[in-house]
Formats: C-alpha cells, structure tokens, sequence
C-alpha cells in the first residue's frame, strides 16, 4: 500500500473515531450518574478485551522502555477518567468537549515534531490553527465571557485536555512494543481504577443501570472502538497530522449537544464547527 492510500485510510479511520467519540461524550452527559456511567461501560470493555492482553503479555519479551510506557499509559487513563466525570459533571457537552478536544490539538503536534521526528507542512499548520481557534470559540470560552462561563468545568476540561495529550504520546511510542488492541486494555484497566468508588455504590450502579442500561451497552463498544480506530491509524501514519483531524468530533459533539440536548448558542456553535471542519479539510489535502 503505497504512502497516499495508507494516509487516506488513516484519515477514515480516524473521523470514524471521532464520531464514536462524540456520541459516548453524549451519552455520558445524558447519564445520571456520570462516574457509574463511564466505570461501568470501560468494566464491560474490559471484560471482553482482557484475556487478548493476557496472552499477548504471556508470550512477548517487552524491555524495561516498554513496560515503563504501559504503566504510564495507565497512570495518565486513571487521572483522566477521574476528570473527565468531573467536566461533564459541571459542564455543557458542547461546552467542555471542545475544550478537551482542543488542547490537544495545539500540544501534539508540537510534541510530534519536536521529540518523535515527524513533520508539518505549512498549510498543515494552517490547518491546525484553524482546528485549534475554532474549537476554542465553540467552547465559547474567551477573557470577554468569562463572567458567564463557570471555570470549574473549564478548568477540569482543560486539564483532560492535557490527559489526552500526554496518553497519545505515550500510547505512539508504546506501540512499538505492543499490539493496539492489547495497549487499549491497558488504559482500559487506569480508565476503570479511576470509579471503583462510584462502582462500589449499589444504589447509584442499580438507579444508572435501571434508566440507561441501553446507552451503557452501546458506550461500552463504542469507547474502546473510538480509540481502537485511531491506534491502528497512529500505527499508519505520523500522531502530529492524525491527532488534529480526530477533533471531526467536537463537530459531532456540538451539533449533539444542540439539537438533542437543546443546548445555548446554536448557529453560533455550528457556524464554528465550520471552520473546524475546514481545517481539518485543508490538513488532510496536505497530509
């Protein structure tokens, strides 16, 4: 398969990714209880992804490097699910899913050119940029609305930004050593750590279950897939061009939360997730 095709379907891949990532956002700001919600659909995942991680560690010889990278995978999958249920505790979906989807976009392509040698044209910059400024206007997060938004859910947004950020890195050069279905239950394991307390609660796991048993089951296959997708893209082409083009979903996530969670500023967000869409545009025709 020659360069053109692989990036192609890398980029497939990828926008299939955001969109499954888009709607789990959904269905876990729909939830009532958001730590059962989201413990209970990766526990479900991990169920059934488990026992491929434990034969694929019982024959390989990884070195020290990549059981360090692992272990670091699921350390940074920890924090982050701990402040993900926070973020979608106190925010608006299409208010907080940009903002995490969006500091990602600006770190990691920075991060990719600088330490794992890959490379940026200029329009791919210019594609970046505009991803990255119109994510953050359809947070509608600026110095001017500052005194309408709450920084509690900014704040715990941002800082899942920063997760995402750090565990796609990590996860790029953990594949090196291991396969991407096997690193995905790895974080999977850091991800359910993170709500063994709401879990232990029988009472918030029965009222979860009892009203949205249906999305629990469907966010428990979608998760994992939304990840998987773009792990086995990251295996095919350089992270600093993919991770932009993931953020398709802040597209998906804002007109979700509009027209199905009646959700504020409705043509405003759309009109925003246009420029998204076309910087996203103008990084794949450079790719």
């Amino acid at each position: 398969m020659d360069a053109d095709h692989s990036f192609l379907i890398s980029v497939l891949l990828v926008i299939g990714s955001g969109l499954l990532n888009a709607i789990c956002g959904f269905f876990t700001k729909k939830s009532m209880h958001k730590g059962v919600f989201l413990g209970s659909m990766i526990f479900i995942a991990s169920i059934l992804l488990s026992p491929h991680l434990f034969m694929e560690l019982a024959s390989a010889v990884l070195p020290a490097e990549g059981y360090a990278l692992l272990a670091l995978s699921m350390l940074i999958q920890f924090c982050n699910g701990y402040l993900l249920s926070r973020a979608y505790m106190f925010g608006d979906l299409s208010q907080v899913y940009p903002i995490m989807r969006g500091t990602g976009v600006i770190f990691i392509p920075i991060i990719g050119v600088l330490f794992l040698d890959e490379s940026l044209q200029m329009w791919g910059w210019v594609g970046v940029a505009s991803i990255a400024g119109g994510i953050f206007m359809l947070s509608g997060w600026s110095a001017r609305a500052r005194d309408h938004l709450a920084i509690r859910p900014v704040l715990f947004a941002f800082m899942v930004g920063l997760c995402i950020t750090c565990y796609t890195v990590v996860d790029k050069m953990a594949l090196h050593y291991i396969s991407p279905v096997s690193l995905l239950q790895i974080g999977n394991f850091g991800f359910v750590l993170a709500f063994l307390r709401p879990l232990s609660s029988w009472k918030q796991v029965r009222e979860e279950w009892s009203v949205n048993w249906k999305f629990i089951l469907l966010a428990s296959f979608f998760s994992p897939a939304s990840y998987l997708l773009f792990l086995i893209a990251m295996d095919m082409a350089p992270v600093s061009h993919l991770a932009p083009i993931r953020e398709i979903g802040t597209v998906f996530a804002a007109l979700l939360g509009i027209w199905l969670l009646k959700e504020r500023q409705g043509w405003k967000r759309i009109a925003t997730a246009a420029v998204i869409a076309a910087g996203i545009v103008i990084i794949g025709i450079s790719g």
